[in-house]
């Protein structure tokens, strides 16, 4: 008689998992060798491209072939990746300086956009929240709701739903990398009640359920989604926003983006939440433990510290100023001399400068002078997403005024026979999501959106609506765990099949793609932006 097997130990399988691999990804052999292989191209590939591309005999004006090879050189790099992606930027932005395209005060010019401060006191706030605990608190007040702690369909959709309004105002990769131990924690209570029951065999492995990949999945998923909510959500929003806002004229204010996005996020959460279920239905519907888990995590945490309600009163403080500017026009018209005279005065960025300060002025203990933030814990945001944003709008900046962004927009839309809305936008659209499956979603939209808008100028077309769709669909790519820094977290806890991965992410691709062209434009044009 065979002996028994022993019993797997769940907590010890899941939890090692993650405090092995938080936030780095497990490829496999053959997976690390493309990746070996696809940075070794890049360090070759990207001059060879440049230098090839300069000694074309080419018919351009001015220095728009410099400039062009120059960009190709800088997209071979974002998408190898040989180099952090600011530090590719960077040789690019020096490029242009030493080859003449422009003199250096012209091309560093963007550099001192509005938009950097805006990321610069966004992520400061966001840095307060994660410190404080106050998205965790946040996170397990909704998982303690009625009757969610009871379903593992309703578990998997409120924590999807707390990921996407986290990621709204909070960095898509720090909302995963906070959320994944309360999700790890609630998985081994599933999968300890389904040994329990028989559900499963004795010697079973917790990382091969399908429960924990649709929860897995929606934590990264949904934060993609969240992340399109808010201007401030995702940087891919702040580049295109910055690029559209320079190429039309038109401004778009926080309360424009947040009443166009909000209707296309909630229709991507429902169909993300149906793609998740069917693709990876759970193997048992009702539980009981996880309510009894949320409740002793919420009891940790004990009453709001000074500190947390320091920070929700700065976050607060932020967010209202930041809507003020629309209320106003809205009651006095974007015509009157009181609208003008606000939105000027309560620049997003300047806003939310001043509302990161506060974190520094609102004291945690009087006595000692502590406050709220230190400028060590303010030094942690991820500057490089800020260097990278900024080398973006410098290329934005010259592609516009060396007369290039308007040969591209001639040439490809006389090719492609781009000559309306819809196929611009499909164009847009795609390209977007093929480019973030193979690079950072910040890298493609600084590729995708200047390519976008002189397509739309050269057809005659607002390119608005085109741009601020490829917008969205560069915070797509979910097939592969390189695509975002959110799929590698999840996809390194070791309870997501990379084959389970890209079936999910294929067809949320296509659904996504499907809802910004059909619904994004009615948005927009219902808030009067097109």
């Amino acid at each position: 008689m065979a002996p028994k097997p022993s019993a797997t130990d769940v907590e010890n399988v899941l939890l090692s998992a993650h405090r092995e691999s938080l936030g780095s990804e497990r490829l496999s052999a053959g997976e690390e060798r493309f990746e070996r292989r696809r940075k070794t191209t890049g360090l070759w590939l990207a001059p060879l491209v440049t230098v090839v591309f300069l000694l074309l005999p080419l018919d351009l004006a001015g220095n728009q072939q410099t400039l062009a090879g120059i960009l190709l050189g800088v997209v071979v790099l974002w998408v190898c990746e040989p180099l952090p992606l600011p530090v590719s930027g960077f040789i690019g932005v020096a490029a242009t300086v030493v080859l003449g395209v422009a003199p250096v005060d012209d091309v560093l010019e963007p550099f001192g956009s509005s938009t950097i401060f805006t990321f610069i006191g966004a992520f400061v706030i966001a840095q307060a929240m994660l410190k404080h605990g106050v998205a965790r608190r946040f996170a397990f007040r909704v998982l303690s709701l009625p009757g969610v702690g009871s379903s593992t369909t309703r578990i998997v959709i409120a924590f999807g739903a707390i990921t996407c309004l986290l990621s709204a105002f909070v960095s898509n990769t720090a909302t995963v990398a906070m959320l994944l131990p309360t999700a790890l924690g609630i998985l081994t209570v599933i999968a300890k009640l389904m040994q329990d029951r028989g559900v499963v065999a004795a010697d079973f492995d917790p990382r091969r359920l399908r429960v924990g990949t649709a929860l897995m999945l929606m934590l990264a998923y949904g934060a993609s989604v969240g992340g399109l909510l808010t201007p401030v959500g995702s940087p891919p929003n702040l580049i295109g926003r910055a690029q559209i806002e320079e190429a039309t004229g038109v401004r778009i204010s926080f309360l424009d983006w947040v009443l166009s996005a909000l209707p296309v996020c909630l229709l991507m959460f429902v169909v993300l939440a149906v793609v998740l279920l069917l693709l990876n239905k759970p193997e048992i519907r009702r539980i009981e433990g996880v309510r009894e888990y949320v409740a002793e995590e919420r009891e940790k945490l004990g009453a709001l510290t000074r500190a947390e309600k320091n920070t929700l009163i700065a976050f607060g403080f932020t967010v209202t100023l930041w809507i003020v500017p629309a209320i106003v026009g809205l009651i006095a018209g974007n015509d009157s001399a009181l609208y003008r005279t606000i939105s000027d005065r309560l620049d997003e960025g300047i806003v939310a400068v001043l509302g990161a300060s506060l974190l520094f002025l609102l004291p945690v203990e009087w006595k000692r002078r502590a406050f709220t933030l230190s400028w060590p814990d303010a030094a942690r945001i991820d500057w490089g997403t800020i260097m990278l944003f900024g080398a973006g709008i410098i290329f934005g900046s010259l592609l516009a005024s060396s007369g290039l962004a308007k040969t591209i927009g001639e040439s490809t839309s006389g090719a492609l026979g781009l000559a309306s809305s819809l196929p611009i936008t499909l164009f847009g659209v795609l390209l977007a999501i093929l480019v973030s499956e193979t690079t950072s979603n910040t890298a493609a939209a600084s590729v995708v959106v200047p390519i976008v808008i002189p397509i739309a100028v050269a057809a005659g077309v607002d390119p608005l609506m085109p741009a601020l769709a490829a917008t969205f669909a560069a915070s797509f790519g979910f097939m592969l765990p390189v695509a975002t820094p959110q799929n590698a977290i999840v996809y390194g806890s070791g309870t997501v099949p990379i084959t389970r991965m890209i079936r999910s992410g294929a067809a949320f691709d296509v659904c996504g793609a499907i809802l910004i062209v059909a619904v994004l434009p009615l948005t927009v044009a219902l808030v009067g932006l097109g």
